[in-house]
């Protein structure tokens, strides 16, 4: 029996240190406590690049460009009741001060350091591309 695919894009925010956005998932929802990139589902008729644009700003207040949303890698991984498909963009470029908007925990954080943060089964193999990169 197939799972249903579920598309939700992730954005690796990175600021002049190279520290990278961390975003706690807060209590009431699935995998709540649980640390990830912020990002969203992309919705009917979105790209992903015009998911990341608009989750960043509902979530954490900040405004950035399709420019300044760079591919890095995906993941790809099964959950009970669906399939995830997530890609991965890294930006380095946005304005404003990243701030909780939805009730969640945020934090700066060396890639080397992510293993100390529990994630999602989905992001947590997305970290040695960004131990890589940064």
């Amino acid at each position: 029996m197939s799972k249903r695919i579920l598309l939700v894009a992730a954005c690796a925010l990175v600021d002049a240190d190279g520290r990278v956005l961390l975003a706690q998932r807060p209590e009431g929802k699935a995998l709540a406590g649980m640390w990830e990139f912020p990002g969203g589902k992309v919705e009917p008729g979105e790209t992903p690049e015009e998911t990341l644009i608009r989750e960043l700003h509902e979530e954490i207040g900040i405004e950035t460009k399709v420019a300044c949303l760079a591919p890095l890698t995906f993941a790809s991984h099964s959950y009970e009741d669906f399939h995830l498909l997530m890609p991965l963009y890294v930006c380095r470029r946005f304005e404003g001060t990243p701030h909780p908007r939805e009730g969640q925990a945020l934090k700066w954080v060396r890639p080397r350091q992510m293993r100390d943060y529990p994630m999602p089964p989905a992001d947590e193999p997305l970290i040695p591309f960004l131990i890589d990169l940064l």
